[in-house]
């Protein structure tokens, strides 16, 4: 039976309903600060803890609830008959819900000019204690630290006639138990990480369900979605499906891949994905124009794609990704126009089942993870960096420095090896995965056909040998992008030389191996 509640919150959402339906029900309401403020504004009658404690609220308030009248009441094991006899002896009256949740340390630290001293104050103490107490005593006391579960509780705590029940009980510290080892895991990552920004000594990982998947990469596999703990405003995972079948584990994969590409450019950009690699990419003055040129670069494998826009998804664009005899698996966007859904929704024979999902812009991940036999392979993102570009050879006019940037951007999302033909901001020819540089090469100057003549090339790692380089001239390549490094460099660069072909290094290589 609650008697007794303990009511302390920095997010007061759902506070004063929770706190008024207690009250009329009989239950004496304690509390601190700003909450107990809050309560006795509305009307509430609340007795401060320092009342309980017969001891003030001091230093600033970072000491309030830390004392055996606040513990011993919430660990106090009730039919355990020696603890009962001590909290008698002493005078500890027994609480019996605790309504908590902690200051907002993680998006505090996430603001841009955040001082140590800023981070530190907003590192909660008697929260998680008090959490942690009464999540350890959960047969004798309720606890609370999420607002969307305080309607449970609410129907619970009426239909039990002042009680809640045994299963509740625990699915709440359980919760409890996960949020203070994430807090505690936040904290810890920023101090250690503050200074030098590396990857810290202990890496810290806290994610919840969002949902269960109908299989992973393959039917005879189990796969869930889960989103990072704390965070539900950016990325895929915090993503909005408008219309179609619900998401598979490889619709999520290339849907990221899909977004990872498209985020990359400034300008309106539309980026086609198969099996996570770039079919077709290309920038333009509008979406549609990008649209088109990215599907024109290879329709075949376009068929059944994924595709991507960094712009609002408008009609016009809408309609033509409904023309012809294309089909489409998933679209991504920023936003997208009323009469673009209802457009692609209503494309007859695959538009019913047809994905629409809306992202919020950036989210792209800062960590990437890869399991591994017995432990994680953790690595930052892969960043771009343009400063340091060495021109050798003949020099590049403006129009191929700009689709050499373009390719070496698209080559980036390609497996390795990689390799990426561009003209005119469009993506015409793609080599990837292949064992072999050189046959990287030859597949991406196969695909782009006759449209090779007066491109550019892109290769996310050095060149160990001239070869690709002449079969590159041969095919008509004007223009190569590279990272340079090879023993072999002044022999491939030799070759650009002697058939005048213009040569960027970029200094940084582009590994995608998985």
């Amino acid at each position: 039976m609650i008697k007794r509640a303990l009511l302390s919150v920095s997010d007061k959402e759902g506070l004063v309903p929770l706190a008024k339906l207690l009250h009329e029900k009989g239950v004496a309401l304690i509390s601190t600060g700003g909450t107990a403020q809050k309560l006795k504004d509305e009307g509430l009658p609340v007795t401060l803890v320092s009342d309980v404690t017969e001891f003030p609220e001091i230093m600033n308030g970072r000491v309030k609830t830390l004392h055996p009248s606040v513990h011993g009441g919430l660990l106090a094991v009730r039919d355990n008959e020696e603890h009962m006899k001590s909290a008698k002896d002493l005078g500890i009256e027994m609480i019996d819900l605790v309504v908590v949740n902690l200051y907002p340390f993680e998006k505090t630290v996430t603001k841009d000019d955040v001082t140590l001293e800023e981070a530190i104050e907003n590192i909660d103490i008697g929260g998680p204690s008090m959490l942690r107490s009464a999540a350890k005593n959960y047969r004798n006391v309720c606890v609370l630290t999420d607002p969307a579960d305080y309607a449970t509780f609410e129907n619970e705590f009426v239909a039990g006639q002042g009680s809640v029940s045994d299963e509740f009980r625990a699915q709440c510290a359980r919760k409890v138990f996960a949020l203070t080892a994430k807090y505690d895991g936040a904290i810890s990552t920023f101090l250690q990480t503050r200074d030098d920004k590396k990857l810290p000594e202990t890496l810290h990982l806290t994610f919840n369900r969002l949902q269960e998947l109908r299989y992973g990469e393959n039917p005879h596999q189990h796969a869930s979605l889960y989103t990072r703990f704390g965070n539900s405003t950016s990325g895929i995972a915090s993503g909005k499906l408008l219309n179609g079948k619900e998401l598979s584990f490889n619709n999520i994969v290339d849907i990221e891949a899909a977004w990872n590409l498209v985020q990359e450019f400034s300008s309106p950009a539309c980026a086609v994905i198969k099996h996570t690699n770039p079919c077709g990419c290309a920038v333009s003055k509008d979406i549609e124009t990008a649209f088109e040129k990215a599907w024109e670069g290879d329709p075949v494998s376009a068929f059944g794609s994924i595709i991507a826009f960094n712009r609002c998804l408008d009609t016009k664009t809408a309609n033509a990704i409904v023309s012809g005899k294309r089909f489409v698996e998933a679209i991504c966007a920023p936003e997208f126009e009323s009469g673009a859904v209802e457009i692609l929704a209503g494309r007859k024979g695959w538009g019913e089942a047809l994905r629409l999902m809306q992202i919020p812009e950036g989210g792209r991940s800062d960590l990437q993870l890869r399991t591994i036999g017995g432990g994680l392979l953790v690595q930052n993102a892969d960043t771009e960096d343009f400063s340091n570009l060495n021109s050798v050879g003949r020099q590049a006019s403006d129009a191929e420095t700009t689709d050499m940037k373009f390719a070496w951007l698209v080559c980036k999302h390609l497996k390795s090896n990689a390799i990426s033909i561009v003209k005119d901001g469009q993506l015409i020819g793609a080599g990837a995965g292949q064992m072999n540089r050189v046959k990287s090469v030859d597949i991406a100057i196969e695909q782009a056909g006759d449209k090779v003549k007066g491109a550019v090339l892109a290769s996310d790692a050095f060149f160990p040998f001239p070869d690709s380089i002449e079969r590159a001239a041969e095919a008509g390549i004007a223009a190569i992008i590279q990272p340079g490094g090879s023993k072999k460099d002044p022999d491939v660069i030799e070759a650009a030389i002697k058939n005048n072909m213009a040569m960027i290094l970029t200094g940084m290589r582009h590994f995608r191996h998985g």
